[in-house]
């Protein structure tokens, strides 16, 4: 059985905004092996999948 539930798996809450780590996590969603090429991924395999659930697995993956 196959079963989803969308949620966070760890609570967010931002109290200090830090401009180093922001520019270090900024830089990790370029290039081909960032994260924004993966989430580009997850979408446009959605498109092939079969299953309608799994399908929105992939969408929230590629969207999160």
């Amino acid at each position: 059985m196959f079963e989803y539930v969308k949620r966070l798996e760890y609570p967010v809450k931002i109290t200090n905004p830090n401009p180093a780590l922001a520019k270090f996590i900024i830089s990790q969603y370029g290039g081909p092996d960032g994260e924004l090429a993966a989430s580009l991924r997850y979408l446009s395999q959605r498109y092939s999948m079969p299953y309608p659930e799994l399908k929105g697995l992939l969408t929230d993956i590629g969207t999160g």
